[in-house]
């Protein structure tokens, strides 16, 4: 299956990843309140689901997905990083992969191909849904920081 072997590329090359990611979230006009947090933080953070992509593409339930970017949203809020700017990181982290996979993977035909554009569909619904329950978390620390 081409969404096996595709997550198989990105989990093998998972700590690779996270570090130029992690240069790239230090460097980029577009998220400069994360060079507030340390880069071994955030590496450990994008690694270990880098590192185990695959269950959260295919096992992992929807409250899993909740509680993990709900906590994701506190954090990140409580850090100081502005909700554009944990936004702008997601974007740039799935662009990342994708520019991963379009570098190391070469299609061999149009049922590859097909696999191909499904697993990015995939990866594309997992992000989307992390922003979404990231944007409660960053909700329930502005109500939080109101109420106080």
């Amino acid at each position: 299956m081409v969404a096996n072997r595709l997550v198989r590329l990105i989990e093998s090359h998972s700590e690779e990843l996270a570090d130029s990611l992690v240069v790239k979230l230090h460097t980029s006009e577009r998220t400069t309140s994360y060079r507030k947090i340390p880069a071994h933080e955030l590496k450990s953070a994008v690694e270990q689901v880098f590192h185990n992509l695959g269950e959260w593409l295919m096992s992992k339930t929807e409250s899993d997905v909740e509680l993990r970017y709900r906590e994701l949203g506190l954090r990140r809020a409580s850090q100081g990083v502005t909700f554009p700017q944990f936004m702008s990181s997601m974007l740039m982290t799935k662009e990342h992969l994708w520019g991963f996979l379009r570098r190391e993977s070469i299609s061999d035909g149009a049922l590859q191909l097909y696999g191909e554009l499904e697993f990015l569909q995939t990866l594309t619904n997992f992000y989307d849904r992390a922003i979404y329950y990231s944007s409660l978390g960053y909700e329930e620390r502005a109500k939080a920081a109101k109420a106080a």
